[in-house]
Formats: structure tokens, C-alpha cells, sequence
């Protein structure tokens, strides 16, 4: 069934043209992602299904689920609820997290305020009014069941795990949260809103790999349809069936996920270049055949010769011509010097302890790191990643114990958030600021990192994320070095940019320490995973998923000790299971039996209040009853 279509949607910001030809269907519950380069229209495309850039609509023409853009359509569902991932939202002061995760349930409290009204008005009524007054109170409690009224607490529950929003958190005031935290809140309120099209931009930016994997669950299983906006190839790999791309204001679908889209991409890219080169083939044997026929007949004078070559011409002008693909767009084209090796050992930590007030972070830790090692660390938000680099860098000192670099070690730090000394310098200033460089070298050189003609003189405080990331690394890489330590690198860089990163950090020879929550980038770069467990580092062979695998082992291994040690004697007899296992299918379909004739007297509003009320409490009984029995049905059906 068809939910949503955006028909030859042509948008201007302005006098700027942002989008050409935007055309594409996404169906009843599928998961699309929407990817391109930054700054290609993806988040213009979120907004302008959810309303929030002005529409610009035909004249005369109906302002239902329809829209009309400068061109084009955008077709919702009749009364579809639409929402979007606000990353700058603003509420009254003085609200708490609590508060604004329970505007998500301000419909069902306002259907609730309602039936407890209603409630109020049927004991003081009688005869006609009254039966109207149990129609009324009747359709409020169906409502309130549709709307999930009585799924609050266990969405609030699902969502605050899931987010790691812990009670302290949920106390805090809204308006004194980080950037990402509000983001984060809002991700929780939208879900637990449940809306029929759900829109996300860059929706796993500031959580952690937990809550990513808890997020990508969650999402599979959504009903409703889920537009996203990621640069987070794994998160897109594993969450959606279709990829959206828009490239030079247009976009193109693919079905599949990441993986897929890459590799269809590339093989039509292929035979659009081979169409191209045939097409180019023949075009040219056909402009020789005209300038032939030209020459022989100006020598010959013949009229018959200038048709044909007029022939001929008029053919190749109507010829509809394939465009050359573009097999590298500009990008970073990054290079490193050949630095002097470090010693073996290029990154030691003995005996580590730190501690902020009372919160612990590493109590005796020990780690090394090799010289040629690429290792990613892990762990959950607050853990001590970005502490530990901090400590590395000599920007912190530990409690107690050692954080070092090894013999001959030329670090160069990438931090998670990128400073410059002086925002008022132009990035070519700001480049070449106490280092000996001529302006024609720096610009040649800036020029590798993507900052061209009149782009160089930009102000360093009106550049982007992704801009000041390329500047950093255009003045950490003009030094020798021969350890990388990065820190979230891919979080403002748009996926071609990162996948250019991957490979100049393919051909780095020296040492690469990297934190990030990428885990392509981390399957891709990463030969070592250090965990960051039980204040403490762990270490395992391999990249992500190899991390992953030993994760899950682990996991299941310790469900089945605590399900043996919870149930040493209580093997049931395999005849014993079956005859319970259809006992508990039988109590099943007579609860769920008795729940649906109570559910038709409800609708049929025939009894009095209080017998009303008695039903309604009954049914409310045999649900809870249900979920035990179903509960006790799925272990002995395992």
C-alpha cells in the first residue's frame, strides 16, 4: 500500500536552487535511508515532508495531504501524524527532561482528562442523558485504548532504557542539557510518540553503541514509516530495505540497504560508462562521416553529398546524449610523510587511576598499544575514552599511575571538539600561523583537503563541522608523524568524505588510536578492539564485528548460568511440556475469547455506570492474566 510519494519536487532557498527532481515512494512500514553529500538537500527533503520549510503552494489548488512545491508534490496519507528529529528544539523554562518525554502522551492525557470527566458527569445523570453520556464515555475509553493509553509506562520504560536515561537525568532541567543530550531527549519523545511517518537526521550522532544497537532494534520493528537521514553505514546496513540518493539536486532509489546501494551504484556507474563509451564511439564515427561528406562535396560540387551530411548531422542532433559518470568527485586527497618509526612500544598505561568526585573512571588500569597497531576504543558514553586521550595528550593528569607516549613517538590529536586560537582568521591564515610557508604552497597543499580559490579566505567561526575537521587534519598532517590519535572522526563528515579518510588512512604506516561509534569505520580501520570495562581496559583481536561475535558468546553464556542456577531440578519431561504447552494455548484463546466479548459490550454502551466500570476493570484483569499465560506459553515453547 502506497503511504508516501514526493513527485518532481523542485525547490529554491531564495535565489538558490537546492533541489531539481526529487521523486520517490516509500510503502506501509518500510525503512528508507536518504544519503548524499553534505549540503545535497537530504535534510531539506525531511523537512519538507514534515512541513517545516514553507510550501509553496499552486493557486486555487486544495491544502489537504497534497502539497505543491515550485514544482512537484509531496503525498502524505489522509491524517498521517508526521514527525521529525528537531536538533534545536525550544521549550518554556523550567521543564525537566521528565516533562518534556511526557508530551509525547499529551493527546492520551488529554483523552484520559476527559473520561475521568465523563466519568464524573454519569453519576449525577439519568434516562436519555445518561445513555448518551456511556456512548460518549464508551468511544473515550476505545480511544484511549487505539492511542495507547494504557502503554505509557511501558513505553516510558522501553525508551529510558533503551536511551540510558537514568532517574537523575530525568530531573534535570531541559534547558541545561548539551546540544547532543536535547537531541537525544527528543529522539526518546518522538518514539514514544509513535507518529505514522517518522523522520530522523542523523538520529545516532550523540548515542552510544548500546543505545545505537537498542535504536536499530527498535526501528526494525516500527510500524509506521521511517525516513533517515545517516552518515552511519553499519546503522543503515542493518535498519533499512531502500536507499534514497540525491546527487547534483536529484535523487535515485535503490532497494537494499548501504552494502547493497554501494555495490548496485558502482555496476550501473560501470555500464552507464561502457553505454557512454559506444555512444562516444559512434557519435564520433558519424561527426567523421559528416565532415567527409562536406569535404567531398565542396571538391565535387555535389548538392547530394551535402544532404546526406545534413542527414546524418540532423540525426546526431537529436541524439539524447549519456552523461560520463563521475567515478571521483572532489574530495580529500590526503598524503602523509614518511616520519621516522617510533619504538615498539607507542602507547603505555600502567597502574591508571582517575576518578571525577565520586564517579570512578579507570582504578588501576593497565594498557599498550604497538607500534603499526590500529586499535579503536570503546565504551559507553562517560566511561573515559575521551578522559583517557585527554590524559595521553598531558592536557589531564591521572590520579595515580601512568598514561605515556613510547621512544620517538610524533602524535598528531584529532579531538571530538575542534578549536582554532583565533575564529577571526581566514582558514589560510589560520593555516599557515607559526609555520614558514609560502601563500601559493599553503593554498596548493589546502587544496588537497578541499578548500579552494575564495574558499581559503572564509572566516574559521562560518566554517561547518565537516570544514573545521579538514582544516585540523590539513595542519596536524603538514608535521612528520607517526601515531594518529583520532576521536570521533567521522561525526561531521559526510560519507564520501569519510570513505576518502578510510583510504589515506589505509596507506598511513605508523600507529592509529582512534574512539569512534562508527562501526563500519571501525570494521574497515580497526585490527584490535579495547573496551573500556569495569574501570579497567579489555582487549580483543579483531574488528567490530569479531568484538561483537565474543559479546554475544559471552551474553549467552551467562543467561544459560543464571537459568541453571535459578533452575537446577526443573527439567520438564518432554511429555509433561507438550501436555502444558497446550494447556497454556487453550488458556490463551479463552482469555483472549472473553476479552473480545467484553470489548463488544463496552462498544455497545448498554449498562450502567458502574457496570461499565466493573467490565472495563474485568478486561483490564484478563490482560494482565494474558500476559502471564502468554509469558509462561513462550518459555515452555522455547
Amino acid at each position: 500500500m502506497l503511504e508516501l510519494s514526493l513527485t518532481g519536487v523542485k525547490k529554491y532557498m531564495e535565489a538558490t536552487q537546492v533541489l531539481e527532481n526529487i521523486s520517490f515512494e516509500v510503502m506501509t512500514g518500510e525503512k528508507v535511508g536518504i544519503v548524499g553529500v553534505n549540503g545535497s538537500g537530504k535534510s531539506t527533503v525531511l523537512k519538507l515532508i514534515a512541513g517545516i520549510i514553507p510550501m509553496d503552494y499552486y493557486p486555487g489548488y486544495p491544502q489537504t495531504s497534497s502539497y505543491g512545491y515550485d514544482e512537484g508534490f509531496v503525498n502524505l496519507p489522509k491524517d498521517a501524524a508526521v514527525a521529525f528529529l528537531e536538533q534545536t528544539p525550544q521549550f518554556p523554562k523550567g521543564m525537566k527532561v521528565l516533562d518534556i518525554l511526557n508530551l509525547a502522551f499529551k493527546e492520551v492525557k488529554e483523552i484520559e482528562r476527559e473520561m475521568r470527566a465523563a466519568e464524573e458527569k454519569l453519576k449525577l445523570l439519568k434516562g436519555d442523558s445518561l445513555d448518551k453520556a456511556l456512548n460518549r464515555y464508551s468511544g473515550l475509553v476505545q480511544l484511549f485504548e487505539t492511542r495507547g493509553g494504557y502503554e505509557q509506562e511501558e513505553k516510558m520504560s522501553r525508551v529510558c532504557t533503551g536511551l540510558k536515561f537514568e532517574d537523575r537525568f530525568l530531573e534535570k532541567d531541559f534547558d541545561e542539557l548539551s546540544g547532543g543530550e536535547k537531541t537525544t531527549v527528543m529522539l526518546g519523545k518522538l518514539l514514544m510518540n509513535a507518529p505514522d511517518i517518522l523522520l530522523l537526521d542523523e538520529p545516532t550522532n550523540h548515542l552510544d553503541m548500546e543505545s545505537i544497537e537498542w535504536l536499530e532494534s527498535y526501528l526494525k520493528s516500527y510500524k509506521g514509516i521511517v525516513l533517515i537521514v545517516s552518515h552511519d553505514r553499519y546503522f543503515l546496513d542493518h535498519v533499512v530495505s531502500k536507499i534514497v540518493e540525491i546527487e547534483d539536486m536529484e535523487s535515485r532509489t535503490y532497494k537494499g540497504n548501504y552494502s547493497s546501494f554501494a555495490a548496485q551504484k558502482e555496476e550501473n556507474m560501470r555500464i552507464q560508462y561502457e553505454h557512454f563509451r559506444e555512444q562516444q564511439k559512434d557519435i564520433k564515427n558519424k561527426e567523421k562521416q559528416v565532415a567527409n561528406l562536406r569535404d567531398w562535396a565542396m571538391r565535387a560540387d555535389n548538392n547530394k553529398f551535402f544532404k546526406r551530411a545534413a542527414s546524418i548531422q540532423k540525426k546526431l542532433d537529436k541524439v539524447e546524449r549519456i552523461d560520463k559518470p563521475v567515478f571521483e568527485r572532489r574530495n580529500m586527497r590526503l598524503d602523509f610523510k614518511a616520519a621516522e618509526r617510533s619504538g615498539k612500544e607507542t602507547i603505555k598505561a600502567s597502574g591508571l587511576s582517575k576518578r571525577y568526585g565520586d564517579k570512578m573512571i579507570f582504578d588501576d588500569a593497565d594498557l599498550m598499544i604497538h607500534y603499526g597497531e590500529r586499535a579503536a576504543l570503546l565504551g559507553p558514553n562517560g566511561s573515559g575514552k575521551t578522559s583517557f586521550l585527554k590524559m595521553l595528550m598531558g592536557e589531564e593528569q591521572p590520579d595515580s599511575g601512568t598514561v605515556e607516549l613510547g621512544a620517538n613517538v610524533k602524535a598528531a590529536y584529532l579531538p571530538q571538539k575542534i578549536d582554532f586560537a583565533d575564529e577571526e582568521l581566514t582558514v589560510l591564515e589560520c593555516f599557515r600561523e607559526g609555520i614558514s610557508i609560502l601563500e601559493g604552497k599553503a593554498r596548493e597543499y589546502l587544496a588537497k583537503f578541499m578548500f579552494y580559490k575564495k574558499s581559503v579566505f572564509k572566516k574559521v567561526k562560518f566554517l561547518s563541522g565537516g570544514e573545521r575537521i579538514r582544516l585540523k587534519l590539513a595542519m596536524l598532517l603538514f608535521e612528520d608523524i607517526n601515531l594518529l590519535i583520532l576521536d570521533e572522526p567521522t561525526n561531521h563528515l559526510d560519507i564520501d568524505s569519510i570513505e576518502t579518510l578510510e583510504e589515506a588512512l589505509d596507506e598511513f604506516k605508523g600507529t592509529i588510536f582512534f574512539i569512534s561509534h562508527d562501526r563500519y569505520f571501525i570494521n574497515k580501520m580497526g585490527e584490535r578492539v579495547i573496551a573500556v570495562e569495569n574501570h579497567s581496559f579489555k582487549s580483543y583481536m579483531g574488528n567490530y564485528d569479531e568484538y561483537r561475535r565474543i559479546q554475544e558468546k559471552k551474553r549467552s553464556k551467562a543467561e544459560t548460568a543464571a537459568a541453571k542456577k535459578t533452575k537446577p531440578d526443573q527439567q520438564v519431561p518432554e511429555v509433561n511440556r507438550e501436555k502444558e504447552l497446550a494447556d497454556a494455548q487453550e488458556k490463551v484463546d479463552d482469555l483472549e475469547n472473553e476479552i473480545r466479548k467484553l470489548d463488544i459490550i463496552l462498544a455497545a454502551s448498554q449498562l450502567e455506570h458502574d457496570e461499565l466500570y466493573d467490565v472495563y476493570r474485568r478486561k483490564l484483569d484478563l490482560g494482565k492474566e494474558l500476559e502471564e499465560v502468554m509469558e509462561k506459553w513462550l518459555k515452555l515453547a522455547e
